[in-house]
């Protein structure tokens, strides 16, 4: 009797054993069919979705390799005439162009800096416009103008940069903002700190300091330009500057 419930247990036991890879072929048949079913109920979407992306992907390499490319080359051919009359000190001429010019391809009128910033903003060409226009209304009295396309240039240029934001301290001062020329002017010696731009403007916010009245700032100041930039240009006479706002403020 023993050797017949042995015999059962047995055969029961390899029958549990057979029947386990069964169920783990129908749980993958499952999986499949399931994953089937979601790309047959979704087809659609999913062939839409990858044309989307396709697109995108087409427009930007259209717009990236041939669209750009073709907007800076003719925002360079637009800039050189205006460049030309910048270096001439014709502001008004290079900011709002409008003369006939001679080029290889006929007459033309010329681009001012505006038209380039207002036509090729996507360029770099385009974003250095604004610089030089800023420059231009400064150099015209047009301050707040002047600002405003100033503000326009995002460049990361290690000279342009810091002299683009000193410029927007020039005009603040000139409408007698002198807090925020202070600002700016601190601001552009930090921009890029090089013995050519940063003393220069240490020095202005120093200056700026001395309009307000605040000598110890501005001694402050003097001092660092002495200390950190005493080869500059602007460091030559500062010994006479430190003792003038010692003097005013009456500083030992």
């Amino acid at each position: 009797m023993s050797e017949e419930i042995e015999q059962i247990e047995q055969v029961e036991n390899n029958n549990e054993v057979e029947a386990t890879p069964a169920k783990k072929s129908s749980s993958k048949q499952v999986d499949l069919g399931g994953l089937e079913f979601f790309y047959e109920s979704n087809k659609k979407a999913i062939t839409y979705g990858g044309g989307a992306i396709i697109a995108i992907i087409a427009l930007f390499s259209f717009y990236k390799f041939y669209w750009l490319p073709e907007q800076e080359k003719e925002a360079n051919n637009e800039v050189f005439f205006a460049q030309t009359y910048f270096e001439k000190d014709s502001f008004l001429v290079a900011l709002n162009g409008g003369v006939s010019m001679q080029t290889a391809d006929g007459p033309k009128t010329m681009m001012g800096f505006k038209d380039v910033a207002d036509n090729y903003g996507a360029t770099n060409t385009g974003v250095l416009a604004n610089y030089y226009a800023g420059i231009c209304l400064l150099r015209t009295g047009k301050f707040e103008e002047a600002i405003q396309y100033l503000e326009k240039y995002d460049g990361k240029d290690e000279m342009v940069a810091p002299v683009a934001i000193g410029a927007i301290g020039d005009a603040n001062m000139e409408l007698n903002k002198v807090d925020e020329a202070i600002k700016f002017y601190l601001k552009a010696a930090e921009q890029s700190t090089n013995s050519f731009t940063t003393p220069i403007f240490l020095k202005k916010a120093a200056f700026a300091y001395e309009q307000k009245g605040n000598y110890t700032d501005a001694l402050a100041t003097y001092e660092r330009l002495k200390n950190e930039y005493a080869k500059s240009t602007e460091a030559r006479e500062i010994d006479k500057y430190i003792a003038r706002v010692k003097t005013l403020g009456n500083i030992q």
